[in-house]
């Protein structure tokens, strides 16, 4: 009995920290991403640039328009 109340004590600590590390770890994310969006109009305006173009804001918004949308 004592075997098996100790195998019950693992399996429910690691379920519980399994939920807790998900949790926690989203959150980090979320976090992180709502601070360094990974594209922004001012990093479309610098490629556009670097390739010899000057975007045009209908340019850009379509762009932004497009990255959103795949999210």
């Amino acid at each position: 009995m004592d075997f098996l109340t100790s195998i019950m004590f693992t399996l429910v600590g690691l379920v519980i920290g399994g939920f807790l590390g998900f949790y926690f770890t989203k959150k980090k994310f979320e976090k992180e991403l709502k601070e360094n969006p990974p594209i922004n109009e001012k990093m479309i305006r610098a490629m556009f640039l670097q390739m010899g173009r000057k975007p045009s804001e209908a340019q850009i918004k379509q762009i932004m328009k497009s990255v959103n949308a795949n999210r």
